[in-house]
Formats: structure tokens, C-alpha cells, sequence
């Protein structure tokens, strides 16, 4: 009996090392950081600031060395030399719907189906994911759970990296609808010799109809405020023609991303966002006449044509915004490197993107202002939620962004995660004493 209870002491207490910290608990009292340089991600800058925030909501961002704040009863944290933030936000990711790809249990990304508007992301995503740890860690603090599969995937959510459900992470419910667009080329990988094969797509046609066909039953239905009999796939699509919803277009090829664009206008749908944009650079004019803004996919790689400069991925976002198109940047289907979310606006501020403060915006305030939700977070002002981290150093360089304080609306958050439980038990194994 005596050994039973020890195991099972043993195995509870392998099992509390190895899980997540619990959400952090509500902000009780006013805390004020001091004299960092704050970044408020509006392009502004800050040398000694002084942010203040309460009750979870940003109450006062000011500069230390103009204004003096009465801080009676309020918890101070010095931060001088350090760098303040607004929380990154990781648009179209699958972060929190997946956890190993290896394992089908652990993978609640995709629903069976072709045109699935009704299925929801929100209600997929798992707080107890040991990756949601890891992207806090490098000052991703909000994440837009993505749905994937068919050619209506669903709706997506945009969800806080913190809470003890779906419930509690939720920051805007339902935001936008998923659409992968029929690609004019397929490409298959041939895997005797390792390549990939480039043709036309005969299967889009079709596919395309039914685009068609779906659309115009959705905007009838939407026209209806009442409907005698609740339609589930096209109750969810109303929110497209009121501009209360994005359509979020997973589109690379130039030819694919206009006409994308051209068939979700004359379909009525009101906000309609690029996602992907391998080839977005091709069709600029078209991009900015039409007022669709992009969500790039991870820079880090290489050119999808032989005939392109190698650097172009990495040059990419300062081509759109140099031409005045809204950008934002995410990893999509890498949502195990997330957290390297901030790099590629270090590597788009390297290529580009001559301020680095508009780099910064392309993971803070632009992501905000697609998803809708800049009035909320994604930059540091009066009147947002205190979802913000302090970095010891430039937040955009890997060698520099060491997080010490995270706050969810205002919410100081355990930055505990698996990566350093991990790097402690093998530092303590094979470090010499």
C-alpha cells in the first residue's frame, strides 16, 4: 500500500512539473512601469516613459521626464533600460487548434467538408496547449485561431494567449470568414526526384460555381432579417455583407488574388483581406485601388519562381507598404514557430522597411486594425487593455528580445513554459560543476 501512495505521489508530481502555469489571476492594484523606452506602436517612441494602467485598461502614457504622475498606492516597475510594448498579435494561425502533427488527436484544425462557413475555430481552441507558453515568451500575446480545410473553412477568432477556456481567452468572436480560393495552378511534388510540378488546375471550375452559387444564397439569406427557417451555413456568412466580418482569402498566384478580389466585391462582401500574398508584389495597383489589405505568409523562405530575386520574400512587405497598402505578417501554417513572429518584422525592417517602428506595426497596430480590433489592443494608448511585455532588449532581434514581464489585460502572467523546464533539467544534467 505504502509504495502504491508513493507512486502515485511521484507520478502527481512529474505531472505538475510538466504542465503549464496556471492563467494569471485578475489586476488587483495600479501598476505603472518606469522609465523604459516605450514603443506605443503608432510609430511613436518614447525614451523615458512611463505607462500606467488599472483595472487591466491603460489609464496614462507619458514621458517621465515632462510629466510627474501622483503614484501613491501604486506598485512601481523600474524598467530603465528596458523596452516597453504593445502585445504582438499572430493573425491567421492555427496556434491552440493543433499540437503535434504527427498525432491526429492532438490536431482539431479542419472539419470533413467543402463549403463549411458554420464551423467555428473558436470552440477548438485549447488553453492548455504547451505551445501558448512558448509564444508569450517572445511577446506574442494574441492570436487569431484560424480554421483550415475545404473551400470555406469556417470562421475564425481572435483569442488572448491566456485563460482557463475558450471562453476566458476570447477577444473577438467570429471575426471573419475563411475562404481558399481556387488556385489557377496546382502544384505537385514529385517525390522520385524531389521537385515541383507546376500545372493548371482543372478542378477550380467547378469549384468556382459553387463559390458562386453559395455567395448569392448567402446575401438573399442576409437580406432577410428574420428568416422564417434559420439557415446555419448562411446565418454565418451574414456578417460579410453588413462589413461586420472579413472574408479572408488564402491567395498567392497574381491571377488568383484578382480574381479572388473581383468575385468577393461583386458578391457584396463588404472587407475582404489577402492571405498568403506570395505574389502580391505583382499586383500592387490592383491591391491598393481595391483598399485590400494583406496578411503575408512567413518570410523565411525562399521564392516560389526561379526567375526572382532570392531576397524577395524578405522584401516583400516594404513593396506593399511602400505603396500604401496595409500589412501585416504571420507564420499560418507554422504555428510551431510563432513565436519567431517578431523576426520577421526584424528581417521585413531589414529589407525595406526603413523604420523599424513601421515594422513594429506590421505585428502590432496594422494586424489591429484587419482583424478589428485597434480599439482594443495593438498599441500603447489611453483607454486599451494593458496587453503589453517588457523586453530587455530590441523586441524584433532574436539576440536581444528577452521577455521579463508579460501583462494580459493587465494581468501579470507566469512566463514559465516547456522550453525551460526542458533546458533546465538537461543544464542541470550535463552542466559541469
Amino acid at each position: 500500500m505504502k509504495k502504491i501512495l508513493v507512486s502515485i505521489c511521484m507520478l502527481a508530481s512529474l505531472m505538475s512539473y510538466g504542465q503549464n502555469p496556471a492563467p494569471a489571476k485578475p489586476q488587483t492594484k495600479t501598476i505603472a512601469l518606469m522609465g523604459g523606452t516605450v514603443h506605443v506602436g503608432t510609430g511613436q517612441v518614447i525614451p523615458n516613459g512611463i505607462v500606467l494602467f488599472s483595472n487591466g485598461v491603460i489609464t496614462n502614457v507619458v514621458d517621465g521626464t515632462l510629466v510627474k504622475l501622483n503614484l501613491t498606492d501604486v506598485d512601481v516597475v523600474d524598467v530603465s533600460g528596458k523596452h516597453v510594448y504593445p502585445g504582438i498579435i499572430s493573425p491567421a494561425s492555427t496556434v491552440g487548434l493543433q499540437e503535434t502533427g504527427a498525432v491526429r488527436a492532438t490536431v482539431d484544425k479542419q472539419e470533413i467538408g467543402i463549403l463549411n462557413p458554420n464551423i467555428r475555430a473558436l470552440i477548438a481552441y485549447n488553453t492548455d496547449s504547451e505551445i501558448i507558453p512558448t509564444i508569450r515568451n517572445n511577446g506574442v500575446l494574441v492570436t487569431q485561431a484560424m480554421p483550415q480545410g475545404g473551400t470555406v473553412s469556417g470562421s475564425s477568432s481572435v483569442m488572448m494567449a491566456d485563460g482557463w477556456n475558450w471562453e476566458d481567452a476570447a477577444l473577438k468572436k467570429d471575426d471573419g470568414i475563411w475562404l481558399n480560393w481556387p488556385n489557377y495552378f496546382a502544384r505537385d511534388f514529385n517525390f522520385e526526384d524531389f521537385t515541383t510540378v507546376v500545372k493548371k488546375n482543372d478542378k477550380r471550375g467547378p469549384a468556382i460555381d459553387a463559390l458562386q452559387a453559395t455567395f448569392a444564397d448567402a446575401k438573399a439569406y442576409a437580406a432577410s432579417p428574420a428568416p422564417a427557417v434559420m439557415n446555419l451555413k448562411l446565418e454565418a456568412m451574414r456578417g460579410l455583407f453588413s462589413g461586420k466580418q472579413n472574408l479572408y482569402i488564402r491567395a498567392d498566384y497574381g491571377k488568383d488574388i484578382i480574381e479572388a478580389v473581383t468575385f468577393a466585391k461583386s458578391a457584396g462582401v463588404q472587407k475582404v483581406v489577402i492571405v498568403g500574398g506570395e505574389e502580391a508584389n505583382r499586383v500592387v495597383s490592383f491591391l491598393k485601388d481595391n483598399n485590400v489589405p494583406v496578411i503575408l505568409s512567413g518570410l523565411h523562405r525562399l521564392p516560389n519562381r526561379e526567375d526572382e530575386d532570392v531576397d524577395l520574400p524578405y522584401r516583400m512587405p516594404g513593396i506593399l507598404h511602400k505603396a500604401g497598402i496595409l500589412v501585416s505578417l504571420s507564420y499560418a501554417d507554422e504555428w510551431w514557430r510563432t513565436r519567431n513572429l517578431p523576426f520577421l518584422a526584424g528581417t521585413a525592417a531589414g529589407f525595406g522597411v526603413a523604420d523599424r517602428e513601421e515594422a513594429l506595426k506590421m505585428v502590432t497596430s496594422n494586424t489591429a486594425k484587419i482583424l478589428g480590433i485597434d480599439n482594443l489592443v495593438g498599441t500603447l494608448e489611453k483607454g486599451k487593455q494593458a496587453t503589453l511585455f517588457v523586453s530587455a532588449g530590441d523586441a524584433l532581434d532574436m539576440r536581444t528580445n528577452v521577455i521579463e514581464h508579460v501583462f494580459i489585460q493587465g494581468r501579470k502572467v507566469n512566463l514559465d513554459d516547456r522550453h525551460k523546464r526542458l533546458y533546465k533539467t538537461y543544464k542541470d544534467k550535463y552542466e559541469q560543476k
